[in-house]
């Protein structure tokens, strides 16, 4: 980590702060290191951080201390599948004590090992497609097959020349219907939401526009969701449009959530959004990093 950079004081917590509280690093399915990571947002304004891997925590100490080595304030964060109707649905965690995560790393570690047999499930489909090698190829950018992704799939089907962008590989091979994708039960939502806040953090769905359910399915998922305790949703992120930014945000209001804030960034060369790069949430809405169990990490 460039440890050159002059380093600022800790912004005091305000609703004001740029926050990112959605990033992926090389725990799970990013391209950069914890540390990295807290150089580049620090480098780009934000002011408090959380790297949100997906069903992994193994990152949370390195990011912590390359968070405070850089001047920003952090959260620990995890984001974690959850089945729900016809569709996964990603609930973020902010602000667990890892002191108290056993209920928390034992759910993830049961969800973690579901994803190496779907992966060879996934290589399965795309060999009859007529693509071969892509479990090796996508376990090359995973290291691990508990860690393997869509997104590690992508990677492989762009650097071999099958697809030109993570667009076209999902359009054309990892979604419902496509060659390479295999549905998976993840965790229950209740169960997810559980861990959370045992382990004394707050629960966030994550950028709620990308999810394939009706209607009624949605509202379902809001309700059931503030239900079991849910505290917040993902209002800003990277994948939402400016229509979408503010039906979430009345969303928030109607349920009396929180509103978060995250770029959902996974790598330079792929994401939408960089790091702090996100427009402010809309007025009138708690940030969810003003919420009490929040506040005082």
């Amino acid at each position: 980590m460039n440890t050159s950079r002059p380093r600022t004081s800790i912004s005091p917590l305000s609703s004001e702060l740029n926050a990112d509280l959605h990033s992926h690093s090389t725990a799970s399915d990013g391209t950069l290191e914890p540390e990295a990571l807290a150089e580049r947002a620090a480098a780009n304004g934000v002011q408090l951080w959380s790297l949100t891997d997906h069903d992994v925590i193994s990152g949370q100490a390195r990011a912590h201390a390359a968070a405070s080595a850089c001047g920003m304030r952090y959260l620990t964060g995890v984001e974690i599948s959850v089945s729900f109707a016809s569709d996964t649905v990603h609930i973020v965690g902010l602000g667990f004590d890892p002191a108290e995560s056993t209920a928390l790393a034992r759910g993830l570690a049961a969800n973690r090992d579901g994803r190496g047999p779907r992966a060879q499930k996934m290589a399965e489909g795309l060999a009859k497609a007529g693509i071969s090698g892509a479990y090796e190829g996508a376990l090359r950018h995973a290291g691990s097959p508990a860690l393997i992704a869509r997104t590690h799939f992508a990677r492989f089907l762009i650097e071999t020349g099958v697809c030109r962008d993570n667009g076209e590989v999902f359009r054309r091979f990892l979604t419902a219907g496509k060659p390479g994708y295999v549905p998976h039960h993840w965790a229950g939502l209740s169960e997810a939401i559980g861990w959370i806040t045992q382990a004394g953090g707050v629960a966030v769905i994550a950028h709620p526009a990308r999810y394939r359910l009706t209607p009624v399915e949605k509202y379902a998922l809001f309700t059931e969701f503030k239900a079991h305790g849910g505290h917040g949703i993902e209002v800003v992120t990277s994948s939402h449009t400016p229509a979408e930014i503010a039906h979430y945000a009345s969303i928030a209001r109607e349920f009396n959530l929180a509103a978060s804030r995250g770029s959902d960034f996974h790598s330079p060369r792929e994401s939408r959004t960089d790091l702090g790069r996100l427009p402010p949430l809309p007025a009138g809405l708690t940030p969810v990093w003003m919420l009490p169990q929040l506040a005082s990490r």
